[in-house]
């Protein structure tokens, strides 16, 4: 399914957390009103934090296991751009660029069904 950009989004994460499933991650506040089931989490070794799905957490007293591969990046797109659906979450689109095969998240906000 294929979605055009509606407005322009850039994200403000110039280096967006990447965990492989099994990492364990420190647990910290959850999102707030606007952006429901994402945690903020930090790598255990202190080198990334970033936001991730509640849904592919496994909580462990203070700690979190990854259930799944995850990257919170984010793409930089202009009005007009087209992606390709690869998954929806927690109100954003996980998709694909279709002019330069980039991949990462858009806010569902910014853009509208191709139909």
């Amino acid at each position: 399914m294929d979605y055009i950009v509606i407005e322009k989004h850039e994200t403000e994460f110039d280096i967006p957390i990447i965990l492989k499933a099994g990492d364990k991650v420190i647990i910290g506040k959850e999102s707030s009103e606007n952006w429901l089931n994402w945690v903020f989490c930090t790598k255990t070794d202190n080198t990334n934090a970033g936001w991730v799905p509640k849904q592919i957490i496994k909580y462990e007293n203070d700690f979190g296991v990854i259930l799944e591969d995850y990257s919170a990046k984010e793409l930089n797109v202009e009005e007009g751009t087209i992606l390709e659906k690869i998954k929806e979450l927690n109100g954003w689109l996980w998709s694909k660029n279709k002019l330069t095969g980039e991949i990462g998240w858009v806010p569902l906000e910014k853009i509208k069904n191709l139909k």
